[in-house]
């Protein structure tokens, strides 16, 4: 039997199951790209305002790091590019990954492949529909990008460079989560070492942004900056493409070799057995949600501490950059307040951390569901357990989670900054509390998660789009101009902006209710409703 027969009926059922993620993935990406476009063209209308930018950008070790060069100085096109490559380049990777990991390793974890492979269907055949998924799904993004771009009145070269580059991040990244879904039994672990492949690139392509002339060619090392050597908008190096699709075929290669030298359902990487018995520490429900979330809180701190560690260390320098745009002053009041313009932005890199602290208490918040689809559930439930008392052990992590990772974030911005300052006594104080002020908001997607798994178990991946929604309208609206009702939808708009604003305690206060109100709905939701619906 032909190894791939089938694979053009899986591709038609994964496409099916994702009719819903996939257009979100491209919704993130066109909303990002598209609303840069129209941001720089509203802040920087002539080409002097946009060198001046750019030179300032440039000159910015921090901005480097986060977003690297802006090749192209006077043209808008340029900025667009400096804005999109590196933030798009981590976000199509992401998903890339995770669309193939959950088509091939996660259909084995659950079981559905060994159904599906009692048909007529190569041993292949999944793996390919899986990767070729997450191809079509790159080149449709590309595609929407660069009439997205050209329309709006870019260059259209460097339109189609710039959206080619990413879709092209995309597929090899996809060809990285291939290659993890051979190596492991499970999807969540497999997940993660892609994801860390992802946060390696990033890292790399980070160092040799910010770094000196001699750590340039470490950009070359990380697919996420080969979008950006690729040049958009600044003759076009065409053949950096090229780089990419043999990275892409070599991976794809890798994958299927390793995919012919397991048996379905197994990794290459052995799984260590535990114990016989287990350890008296795990006696309880919440004992054994402690062992499944500690390796999530561990590396999520870790990236705050990252983070904040980083947002601290620009605070000083900004400030001289901000002084010098007017646009950009009008930028930060905007979204941190109108008080000082360093403290202003402080208020929107903790609002930043507020946002990956949601993401984390959505993860955390969705432990439970993957517990039940994959059968785990009903052997604790069928002990004196109760499932109000499993589900809250789970909700535990998924509020406090958040907490200790913004503490972290808070803590690290405050020592760096104060460290620069010389006022380690009076920042860290004031940065860990505008840190945890984002908590409320966090909880309240939480809450929704927990609602959605409750009353609505098989929409509760909608919790992400969620997520995205308000991502949209944080990183984007306020710097924009977009509508305040509109922007009032996230409940972050609501989080008050300190230390550029004064602390206001009656938000907070409905926020929590809200998360409140939706915890006990969807808890109440779980108690009634059959385990496993």
């Amino acid at each position: 039997m032909n190894d791939f027969v089938g694979t053009r009926d899986l591709i038609k059922l994964y496409a099916r199951r994702d009719r819903v993620k996939l257009p979100v993935g491209l919704l993130i990406m066109v909303g990002i790209v598209a609303s840069s476009v129209t941001g720089f063209a509203k802040l920087y209308t002539t080409a002097k305002e946009r060198t001046d930018f750019a030179n300032g950008v440039n000159g910015n070790a921090a901005q480097l790091f986060m977003y690297g060069p802006v090749v192209r100085t006077d043209a808008a096109g340029g900025l667009v590019a400096w804005r999109t490559a590196a933030l798009g380049g981590l976000i199509i990777g992401l998903i890339s990954l995770f669309t193939v990991i959950r088509h091939s390793r996660g259909e084995e974890e659950t079981g559905r492949a060994e159904l599906i492979r009692a048909g007529v269907v190569g041993p292949r055949a999944q793996l390919a529909a899986a990767f070729a998924v997450a191809v079509v799904g790159n080149v449709v993004t590309a595609l929407y990008l660069a009439l997205t771009m050209g329309f709006q009145g870019l260059p259209w070269g460097g339109s189609i460079a710039l959206a080619l580059g990413l879709g092209a991040t995309g597929c090899v990244f996809a060809g990285i989560g291939a290659i993890a879904a051979q190596l492991t039994e499970s999807a969540r672990a497999a997940r993660g070492i892609a994801s860390a492949v992802v946060g390696a690139a990033f890292l790399l392509r980070a160092l040799g942004d910010a770094g000196k002339h001699d750590l340039s060619w470490v950009v070359w090392l990380s697919p996420i900056g080969w979008t950006e050597r690729l040049h958009p908008f600044a003759d076009e190096r065409w053949w950096v493409l090229l780089l990419a699709a043999a990275t892409t075929a070599l991976l794809t290669a890798a994958a299927f070799a390793l995919n012919a030298r397991r048996d379905l359902g197994a990794g290459l990487l052995p799984d260590r057995p535990g114990p016989a018995t287990a350890a008296p520490g795990l006696r309880t429900p919440l004992a054994l949600a402690w062992r499944l979330h500690r390796p999530a809180l561990l590396g999520w701190s870790a990236g705050f501490l990252v983070v904040g560690a980083v947002t601290g260390g620009a605070g000083k320098s900004i400030g001289d950059q901000i002084d010098s745009s007017s646009a950009l002053k009008k930028v930060f009041e905007n979204l941190g307040g109108h008080g000082d313009l360093v403290d202003a932005y402080l208020a929107t890199a903790m609002g930043t951390l507020g946002l990956l602290a949601a993401a984390y208490a959505v993860q955390a918040a969705l432990r439970p569901y993957q517990e039940e689809t994959a059968g785990r559930a009903e052997p604790v439930l069928a002990t004196r357990t109760s499932r109000i008392e499993w589900a809250v052990s789970h909700l535990v992590f998924a509020l406090l989670g958040p907490a200790v990772a913004l503490a972290v974030g808070g803590l690290a911005a405050g020592l760096v900054y104060g460290a620069s300052t010389h006022g380690i006594g009076h920042e860290v104080p004031r940065l860990l509390g505008a840190a945890l002020v984002q908590l409320p908001a966090a909880w309240i997607l939480a809450a929704l998660t927990t609602a959605l798994f409750g009353l609505a178990p098989r929409a509760v991946q909608a919790a992400w789009g969620a997520l995205v929604v308000f991502l949209l309208l944080g990183q984007l609206g306020g710097a924009f101009g977009w509508n305040q009702k509109l922007l009032d939808v996230s409940p972050f708009t609501h989080i008050p902006r300190i230390p550029a604003a004064s602390l206001s305690a009656t938000p907070l206060l409905v926020l929590v209710l809200v998360a409140a109100a939706l915890t006990a709905a969807g808890l109440a939701g779980f108690r009634r409703r059959a385990v496993g619906s």
